[in-house]
């Protein structure tokens, strides 16, 4: 007969395991050396709560209570021992105010092979002013920083973050798969440059819902090798719209392909839904998008192709785009355009549109009709269509 003693031992040990996977372990910057006061460098605090929660086998939370954080550049690397860390910010991390300390440096914020992680709440304060001021004053300055890049990383959420005048970008996703974002809001002025509020590249199943971008570029930028992109209940402006693109800069180039954008608002900005590419030969392709349930206000191209994108005529004056765009369709599009083309094709000599559908679309212009404008461009319609299509 087994001893008593030992049963015991064995259910009490089974049990305490088990508790600890429910009970996640929690780390508190502020007992890692981090300091609330906005002034006091708390880089070292934050990388060090977070190499004890990636070291420990058990779920784990990193918690950052009320208060300003000053941070520079913090790389928060992955293959941790547990997929189940979540980082609960309830203060401000604030970059220095000194652009040139994290400037040159590509991230502010970045989480490397992470898997598993969930960011929640909190403020990202890139403190970019100072860097906007310098480049539009045509002086040397640093590129700037990235305020949250997440790169080769996968099952990760970031939820009801608000990240507030980047340097440069505000969240890049790189080389992920199966990423989450909602409820996040991106402030920066209308005018600051660089400053998209979302770009996806290289990555695979990310699903951007229920957020608010005001940014100096665009909302959402959507770069090679994207597919599996769903993006839902975002409002947008000001800024530079949802795009896909620039693409086609490189000869050999990955596609972007299963793109769905639904149920999202323009207000007052450059662009609505637009594809982007440099006329240049290119590989890259963009097939099966789906634009759906649009709002536009006062947006000056609500339905753009460009593929004659050719920034100050270097590197493609006569040339064509290779990038070969097809299967793209805008259903109930409404609203207002800012100018008189409101929908506006462009599309490669070489490479025409085709298979572009138009459902239920209707743009004024000054309470009037707007107008059309196809080049190299295919497709059918129905449903009501204003202004008149030209496909």
């Amino acid at each position: 007969m087994a001893n008593p003693v030992y049963i015991l031992a064995l259910v009490l040990g089974l049990l305490s395991e088990s508790l600890a996977a429910i009970n996640p372990v929690t780390y508190n910057v502020l007992d890692s050396g981090a300091k609330a006061d906005g002034k006091t460098d708390s880089t070292a605090g934050f990388v060090k709560a977070w190499s004890a929660a990636c070291g420990t086998t058990n779920p784990a939370i990193i918690y950052a209570p009320p208060g300003r954080y000053l941070l520079k550049n913090a790389r928060f690397r992955g293959q941790c021992k547990n997929k189940a860390i979540r980082i609960r910010i309830e203060g401000t991390l604030v970059a220095p105010s000194d652009y040139n300390v994290i400037g040159n440096a590509g991230n502010w914020l970045l989480f490397e092979g992470a898997d598993g992680v969930s960011i929640e709440g909190g403020f990202l304060d890139g403190q970019g002013t100072g860097l906007w001021a310098c480049k539009t004053s045509g002086k040397t300055c640093p590129t700037g920083a990235t305020t949250l890049g997440i790169s080769n990383s996968k099952n990760v959420a970031i939820n009801g973050l608000t990240s507030l005048n980047s340097q440069m970008f505000h969240i890049v996703i790189n080389g992920c798969d199966n990423i989450k974002v909602q409820g996040v809001k991106v402030l920066a002025s209308g005018n600051s440059p660089n400053t998209d509020g979302i770009h996806v590249q290289l990555s695979t199943r990310v699903t951007i819902l229920d957020s608010k971008i005001s940014t100096g570029d665009d909302c959402v930028s959507i770069g090679p090798g994207t597919s599996n992109l769903w993006i839902e209940n975002v409002a947008c402006g000001p800024g530079h719209g949802i795009s896909i693109g620039s693409l086609g800069k490189d000869l050999k180039e990955a596609g972007v392909e299963n793109v769905t954008v639904k149920t999202v608002t323009f207000k007052n900005t450059q662009n609505g839904l637009r594809i982007k590419t440099w006329a240049r030969q290119s590989s890259g392709y963009v097939r099966g998008v789906m634009f759906q349930h649009a709002i536009m206000n006062n947006v000056q191209n609500p339905i753009v192709i460009d593929q004659n994108y050719c920034p100050n005529n270097k590197n493609c004056p006569g040339q064509v785009s290779g990038v070969k765009i097809s299967d793209v369709t805008y259903e109930d599009i409404h609203g207002t355009s800012a100018t008189e083309v409101a929908v506006k094709f462009d599309c490669s000599k070489t490479n025409p549109c085709h298979g572009i559908r138009m459902e239920d679309v209707n743009l004024t212009y000054k309470n009037q009709a707007a107008k059309a404008s196809c080049a190299n461009a295919a497709g059918t319609t129905s449903g009501l269509i204003e202004p008149t299509s030209c496909l």
